[in-house]
């Protein structure tokens, strides 16, 4: 019989798991009914229906992994997919890195000539980042497949099974290269994440000292949004920490700080996209619609889907100035077409 703060945990997985799918769904939502209405997508749209899928693939490989936590499905079985879960969790680190390098690039003001040329470039060169990145994650899956998964295999048995035999002495190094390939994004994340913040902070005070006491609307905005990045920030290093924390093995399997890190592990992935969505107008617009259509659905089963919302040619967004570019910041399109 199941302890009880394992049901508890079991209970926290699912809610997050559901919140996680939801936010994410209806990132992938909006964006691909975007896509059937205008027939294309621009640079952000697609760099975030990227970010979303592998997060949706990311959250059901930690639901997996708790299943296994509760004893509801065989460790083996969590081994032969655990290579799965490292592809996702790794490709969707470089795709938060990017969409970080995204909006510093769109958003700051910083006047060195390499970060003008970006700051031009950038929409063009998410197509080829995303391609990049699929390509730098798959490798050690590809070409090494064989030895990736047997020593996936190897380190994830004796993480469940502490006093088994199979453990291999390649285990420290094995962990130190891995940690080393998601040093990269975490690095290029860190870098565009405390410039934007920088950049939003500054410029936020100055236009609170401009303001002279009065009342300015887009400050608000400005400290929104530098909350939005924070919040970002906190949930990307936390994640890093207790994927660091769990590897390293300090915690027993099923202890409470063990449970209590694959929930924080696990909030990464539902948490910055919930968040995505509420800070966007055009989303949150889309959960408000689609939780009313749940509800009169209730009543009325044969209530139409009332998808897709959105696409209409009419509706620009004219970005004259940073503060404008900070009121979409992490959700909405700088303009109709992305190349401004």
């Amino acid at each position: 019989m199941l302890e009880f703060y394992l049901i508890i945990h079991f209970l926290f997985s699912v809610i997050q798991f559901f919140i996680g799918v939801l936010a994410n769904g209806i990132i992938v939502l909006v964006n691909g009914a975007e896509l059937i209405k205008q027939r294309k997508m621009i640079p952000l749209a697609l760099l975030l229906s990227c970010l979303a899928m592998s997060r949706i693939c990311l959250q059901l490989s930690v639901f997996y992994i708790n299943w296994a936590i509760v004893s509801l499905i065989e460790v083996p079985l969590l081994v032969e997919n655990f290579l799965i879960f490292m592809f996702v969790n790794e490709l969707g680190l470089w795709f938060a890195s990017w969409l970080g390098v995204f909006y510093c690039a769109k958003i700051a003001p910083i006047a060195h000539p390499l970060f003008l040329w970006l700051k031009m470039r950038i929409s063009k060169l998410v197509p080829w980042l995303i391609l990049g990145s699929l390509l730098y994650t798959s490798v050690p899956f590809v070409f090494y497949s064989e030895r990736t998964w047997l020593l996936s295999q190897q380190v994830l048995l004796g993480f469940f099974y502490p006093n088994a035999t199979t453990q291999i002495k390649e285990t420290s190094a094995i962990q130190v290269a891995f940690f080393m390939r998601l040093f990269l994004p975490l690095l290029i994340f860190l870098a565009s994440a405390l410039l934007l913040i920088f950049s939003l902070g500054r410029h936020a005070w100055q236009m609170r000292n401009t303001a002279m006491g009065t009342s300015v609307p887009s400050t608000g905005v400005h400290m929104r949004s530098l909350l939005s990045v924070l919040s970002f920030l906190v949930l990307c290093v936390s994640h890093y920490m207790t994927a660091a924390l769990l590897s390293s093995q300090i915690f027993k399997p099923r202890s409470l700080m063990f449970l209590f890190c694959i929930l924080v592990f696990g909030s990464y992935p539902s948490g910055h996209s919930t968040i995505l969505i509420l800070g966007n107008p055009k989303l949150k617009q889309t959960a408000k619609k689609l939780r009313t259509w749940v509800q009169q659905s209730r009543r009325n089963p044969g209530l139409d889907f009332p998808f897709p919302l959105i696409g209409h040619t009419d509706q620009k967004i004219a970005c004259k100035d940073v503060s404008f570019c900070i009121c979409v910041l992490g959700f909405g399109t700088f303009s109709t077409d992305g190349n401004k």
